[in-house]
């Protein structure tokens, strides 16, 4: 059976679909079954997914599509078929956010580096203790050496367990992703080693 991750956050641009591709995108180049499971409405994930399949034909890896009711559905197959199913979910928190939370084995949630995007992840984390689960804040579009990136890694450290990997604020993420593609695939650059450091870390947390 394989492991779940669920991404929520609920500040929209917070980097959700970023973080779900490219970690997708990493466990599939180690070796790793992955599905991705769409439950946005807007449907980014899914649109990368189809642009992705038009560029590459194998995409490499496989997309499910479910509304809140059926997200425990959806999981129960794709856990069958694959070792990793990443939930990239919408930018709000309420009852529809629990069952892709209630199926987490690990969830996690971006921050960008501002104190705004911090303060969105409260009702996440309340939501995430409620269901007994195990988040995990996973800081995005840093500016390396700055105060602001500093005040808010430590500020979410009194919230909640931080990675300790990073997205720097990264051009390669948003030109990647408009092409169906992922940071890894452009080239060995400082964005290709942040997500492989992320990967290693969730890794580690899954025991996979």
């Amino acid at each position: 059976m394989g492991y779940v991750i669920t991404v929520a956050q609920q500040k929209g641009g917070s980097g959700k679909t970023t973080l779900a591709v490219n970690l997708g995108v990493a466990f599939a180049k180690a070796g790793r079954k992955v599905a991705l499971l769409d439950t946005d409405p807007q449907g980014s994930l899914g649109r990368w997914f189809m642009a992705r399949r038009d560029r590459l034909g194998d995409p490499g890896l496989d997309l499910s599509t479910a509304s809140a009711w059926g997200v425990s559905y959806e999981c129960e197959k794709l856990k069958k078929l694959n070792d990793i199913v990443i939930i990239d979910t919408p930018p709000k928190v309420d009852a529809d956010l629990r069952p892709a939370l209630r199926e987490a084995d690990l969830v996690l949630i971006p921050v960008a580096s501002s104190h705004v995007d911090l303060w969105a992840t409260d009702g996440v984390l309340d939501l995430v203790a409620r269901e007994s689960r195990r988040a995990l804040v996973v800081l995005n579009r840093t500016k390396a050496g700055t105060r602001l990136a500093e005040d808010v890694a430590l500020a979410a450290g009194a919230m909640a367990e931080v990675a300790q990997a990073r997205f720097g604020q990264r051009v390669v993420f948003a030109e990647t992703l408009g092409h169906g593609l992922a940071a890894q695939e452009a080239g060995k650059s400082a964005a290709s080693a942040e997500v492989a450091a992320l990967m290693q870390e969730v890794e580690a947390l899954l025991q996979v």
